[in-house]
């Protein structure tokens, strides 16, 4: 050893040296005395109480559904099924937005004319760059007023509803659900998921909100009766 070179000195989680146990060694002396005081003890029946059913019928799902949207600042319709066309084109001429990303799967009669298809996969550059994107769901959930996707058809992968800064969703009535356990029960944790409640925000330390940092700065939702 150099002259005047310093002994690392001794402390929790430092073997000592000679003599002194490592980490691994205390945590295996440490797992050993717990199975030692647990050994013969009887089985426990853990009793998993989770609410899994709404504590009310389905009734009034839809109505409250697009409430809870519409307290987060989305943009909401409440459409018969042959409404859904116009209401799509309406809202797209208000926004004037023409160049409009359409995921494969979405249905015929809602795609936009002149849509943009991902298909190549569009860059984070092109995304950023268009008008906003036009998607179904696979779930939605009253409680909340949130939004899931889960890549399927007529959704597209995550980035095509992250990235543009405006975002029109077409929720079926029979696509929403009372709760989350209700949501959760009919996804497939498998997929990649997408929880949306609302339009992407964020608040400072001031709680000065801020909109379309983590996602479309713009959610607007057409529900189908």
């Amino acid at each position: 050893m150099n002259a005047g070179a310093a002994t690392p000195a001794s402390g929790p989680g430092r073997s000592s040296g000679v003599g002194g146990v490592s980490g691994t060694g205390s945590r295996e002396r440490i797992l050993s005395k717990i199975r030692s005081a647990v050994a013969g003890a009887p089985d426990v029946e853990i009793t998993r109480a989770y609410r899994t059913s709404p504590p009310a019928g389905p009734e009034g799902v839809v109505e409250l559904f697009a409430e809870r949207v519409a307290d987060y600042r989305a943009v909401v319709h409440v459409v018969e099924a042959a409404e859904v066309p116009a209401t799509i084109a309406a809202a797209l001429a208000r926004r004037g937005a023409t160049r409009l990303v359409v995921p494969d799967g979405l249905p015929p009669e809602w795609v936009p004319v002149d849509p943009v298809t991902d298909d190549p996969p569009l860059s984070a550059a092109e995304l950023d760059g268009v008008d906003g994107i036009v998607t179904g769901c696979a779930v939605a959930i009253a409680e909340t007023g949130t939004i899931v996707l889960d890549a399927g058809p007529g959704q597209g992968r995550r980035a095509l509803t992250l990235v543009p800064d405006y975002h029109l969703c077409v929720v079926r009535a029979g696509q929403i659900v009372a709760g989350v356990p209700e949501a959760v029960g009919r996804l497939d944790p498998s997929r990649p998921l997408t929880w949306i409640s609302g339009p992407s925000a964020t608040s400072d330390i001031e709680l000065n909100r801020v909109e379309g940092v983590h996602g479309p700065r713009t959610l607007e939702v057409v529900i189908v009766r």
